[in-house]
């Protein structure tokens, strides 16, 4: 076989493969990192890069595995525009946290949000009360956003990356 076919093939599979692993393990995941998610990253790269070239180590082989995964990305977001059941499938929908200051329990259970975190993401967006949310949604990049009920809106973006002391 063509050694830059097998490049390509490799690639794709574990483009594949990542894509799914993320839509399973969900979209907190993407955004609230931690010092054990930045090493699992890490060594996810370093791990599938030996399984995307195999004993291709050239400047070109990694090129080539480099164009791939860019041109499936670029691929996969023109799908996702243009076809919404498409889009559906690979994101996960953006999920009610809070609504008219009452908790979802079971969402934030089935998200595995604390109390903690969702407490730390009011207090973010300046709002000290659950009662005083109109709306908090995790959207589909992992984020928290949050909606006071005041006159005055206050928009601010509540980042769900986390720093660990080592």
């Amino acid at each position: 076989m063509n050694p830059y076919l097998d490049i390509i093939i490799r690639s794709a599979a574990v483009y594949l493969f990542m894509v799914i692993a993320l839509r399973i393990f969900g979209k907190k995941e993407l955004s609230q990192l931690n010092t054990s998610d930045v090493i699992l990253i890490l060594l996810i790269s370093n791990s599938v890069q030996n399984a995307m070239v195999g004993n291709n180590t050239s400047l070109l082989g990694g090129l080539a595995a480099a164009a791939v995964l860019f041109t499936i990305n670029f691929t996969l977001k023109k799908l996702m525009f243009k076809y919404k059941a498409f889009s559906d499938f690979i994101q996960e929908k953006p999920e009610i946290l809070i609504h008219n200051g009452r908790l979802d329990t079971k969402i934030l259970s089935k998200l595995n949000i604390t109390d903690a975190e969702l407490k730390e993401a009011m207090r973010e967006h300046g709002i000290e009360h659950f009662k005083d949310v109109k709306l908090a949604m995790l959207e589909i990049d992992g984020n928290i956003s949050i909606i006071s009920g005041e006159k005055d809106l206050k928009q601010t973006h509540f980042n769900r990356i986390k720093t660990e002391k080592i």
